[in-house]
């Protein structure tokens, strides 16, 4: 009897163990938690699909918005840092470009998260287009010298972002474009929601 009781006692232990540990509170430390960055630079987050690459579109709720700003900060904090472009800007062309998505790939050939079409990507020296860090560095580099080249002038400069800068030259103004135009004011609601948030 002794020897069957010093046998089970472990077992016995990590049972009481295992309903103490059920019936702790979690706390709010797991909602806090808001992803990885894997050595390839791609972010995985918690949840159902956890251990998968993201490649959803996110939806627009503040909380996706939160959890994958705070992805990204880093990345975004440094390529404002380099290229003197304000952060609400970037963050705002990577929502309006691909809702996060750094898989994203447009019917013209457009990748990633600033969606770099290739001649843009090679021009500013990204290697891939998919990684995120590579991308928002490269999209960052190219947006600063629109800015540079239109006079900081936002509108202009988001204009050649999407529609290419010799075509603003040529009209001296945001082109006649449907898609330009919405893309325009896409990005410029962003960033003044952005803005917003932030005082």
């Amino acid at each position: 009897m002794l020897r069957e009781l010093q046998i089970s006692k472990p077992i016995v232990l990590f049972i009481i163990l295992t309903l103490i540990l059920s019936l702790l509170p979690l706390g709010r430390a797991s909602a806090e938690i808001f992803g990885y960055q894997d050595r390839n630079g791609f972010w995985h987050f918690p949840g159902p699909n956890s251990g998968k690459k993201h490649t959803a579109a996110v939806q627009s709720s503040r909380r996706d918005l939160e959890a994958f700003f705070q992805a990204y900060q880093l990345t975004i904090r440094e390529a404002s840092e380099t290229f003197g472009v304000d952060t609400d800007l970037i963050k705002a062309i990577i929502k309006a470009e691909s809702d996060f998505n750094h898989r994203a790939l447009s019917r013209k050939g457009a990748v990633g998260l600033m969606q770099l079409m290739p001649e843009t990507a090679r021009e500013m020296e990204v290697k891939n287009p998919f990684n995120p860090a590579e991308n928002i560095l490269g999209g960052t580099r190219y947006l600063a010298g629109l800015l540079k080249r239109f006079d900081n002038d936002k509108s202009l400069a988001l204009a050649a972002f999407n529609a290419g800068p010799e075509r603003v030259e040529a009209c001296g103004r945001v082109p006649a474009i449907k898609e330009t135009r919405q893309y325009v004011n896409r990005v410029l609601f962003y960033y003044q929601r952005l803005r917003n948030d932030a005082e």
